[in-house]
């Protein structure tokens, strides 16, 4: 199974919301994109599910751990840009599912921060490439904000707890999948990848004995190339799907 291919992207997106599962997985997948994004004028938000309590930290008490990831992914956004850092409560780092309580719980960030576009990991599976983008906790929340953006952040019958408080339904016009088999719309970030880097080096409890600025590089040129971009260009690649 895999996706279609991607739609034509929207011109006119004013917010994006950027929904992933840990502290360092949008920057991982998406920081240069994210800092275009951001150049372009468009308002982004990050909503974090889990506060990344299973990252190895040797000795470190979890609740110090949790503390210390979110520090470090609101210094990543600084890096490109976003100024606005969400997290979640009451979900635990390496045991997410997409149940109802987390399609309400992304719901109602959607109704808050009304977004055009929404980003997040993909919900299907890459088999070439189990790491990384094969996390179970990424595949739930690709699922569960799939779910949060249609039907239920639309329908006024969706958790109806949420317009008690003040929560009114809104359409996501455009969803991007990360980390998804065969991405085909590529998002040249050869100018944006200084800011990848330093996003990548604030979440130094993760990339602390990484090469960060190779790992980038290779990382990049090697999606570059495959999508035939002119040699030395740096990329993303996503699908970009539309929901109306």
């Amino acid at each position: 199974m895999s996706f279609p291919a991607s739609a034509p992207v929207l011109a006119d997106v004013v917010r994006a919301l950027a929904v992933f599962a840990h502290p360092d997985d949008v920057d991982f997948g998406c920081a240069g994109t994210i800092a275009t994004w951001v150049d372009e004028g468009i308002d982004v938000t990050y909503l974090l599910v889990t506060r990344g309590d299973y990252g190895a930290f040797e000795g470190v008490p979890r609740a110090e751990v949790t503390r210390l990831r979110e520090e470090e992914q609101r210094a990543a956004a600084a890096e490109v840009g976003v100024r606005r850092v969400a997290f979640l409560d009451g979900y635990a780092d390496g045991v997410l599912t997409p149940t109802i309580g987390l399609r309400r719980d992304i719901t109602a960030a959607i109704r808050r921060f009304r977004p055009d576009r929404v980003l997040t990991s993909s919900p299907l599976r890459r088999w070439e490439h189990l790491a990384g983008p094969g996390h179970p906790d990424h595949l739930a929340v690709g699922e569960a904000t799939t779910c949060a953006v249609y039907p239920d952040a639309r329908n006024r019958f969706a958790h109806p707890e949420l317009l008690a408080e003040g929560l009114e339904p809104w359409v996501v016009r455009e969803v991007w999948y990360a980390g998804g088999p065969a991405p085909d719309h590529v998002v040249d970030v050869t100018d944006r990848y200084a800011h990848k880097v330093a996003a990548m080096r604030a979440h130094r409890s993760q990339t602390g004995r990484m090469d960060v600025a190779t790992w980038v590089r290779e990382q990049l040129t090697t999606t570059a190339d495959a999508a035939g971009l002119p040699a030395g260009r740096m990329a993303e690649a996503f699908t970009v799907l539309r929901t109306e």
